[in-house]
């Protein structure tokens, strides 16, 4: 799917994107934002960029757990970053959150001048991920923290196979029905597919200029935590 059809994909779902992820992961999203949360290391004053931050849940949940820190969230929708403010006004968050419209492929940040990236189920999503990693590499300090979330598969003998068909059978019409769509959930399962395994991707991560550490399993390996470091000099 070409990045303006998936743009156009979250315009449509974003109202009903944060209860979709919640049911057909029956809440684990909600416990898997806290474990990566916990997982900056960062200090009082310092900055964290949310790319593709959708509707602000990992954005918050960060201002939750890392309160001397400041947050800003980036995404390319405008209908997500719409609810992402109402969340970040709810919670009288204003001065620790902020909002920025933007493409991962062109941060429009300064360079060297983020202490943490966080990107949560949004790189599978963009075709140029070179691209992104090499921004995410130019605009973090030296010594700063990039923590992506992304989908995986487990590698249990029986839990595998079990959750592939699910996951390749089951979710799709389901999440298209919830979603009111007949094809965003067809198109996650392609995403997460063709997306590299893990070995690939830390590779992929150490390219950029990286160095990588070992990913964090969520929730028997559906979801993982890819977690590098940019060096310092």
């Amino acid at each position: 799917m070409e990045s303006s059809q998936v743009k156009r994909m979250f315009e449509f779902i974003a109202p009903s994107y944060d209860f979709q992820n919640t049911f057909l992961s029956l809440g684990r999203d909600i416990r898997w934002r806290k474990v990566l949360a916990r997982r900056i290391r960062a200090g009082k004053g310092a900055l964290v960029l949310d790319a593709a931050s959708g509707t602000g849940e990992l954005s918050i949940e960060i201002c939750m757990h890392r309160p001397m820190v400041h947050v800003i969230g980036l995404d390319f929708s405008p209908q997500m970053l719409g609810i992402a403010k109402k969340k970040i006004e709810s919670r009288d968050l204003c001065k620790r959150a902020s909002l920025a419209l933007g493409d991962g492929r062109l941060l429009p940040v300064r360079d060297n001048s983020i202490d943490v990236v966080t990107m949560a189920f949004g790189i599978r999503n963009i075709k140029e991920r070179s691209q992104v990693l090499a921004e995410f590499m130019r605009v973090l300090k030296d010594g700063g923290q990039l923590l992506i979330m992304e989908f995986d598969f487990p590698s249990q003998r029986v839990l595998g196979p079990l959750y592939r068909f699910y996951f390749e059978h089951i979710l799709p019409p389901l999440g298209n029905w919830i979603s009111r769509t007949d094809y965003a959930y067809t198109y996650l399962v392609q995403s997460v597919n063709e997306f590299p395994d893990e070995e690939g991707f830390c590779a992929e991560i150490e390219d950029a200029g990286f160095t990588v550490r070992e990913p964090k399993e969520l929730t028997f390996g559906i979801a993982k935590i890819f977690e590098a470091v940019k060096a310092s000099g």
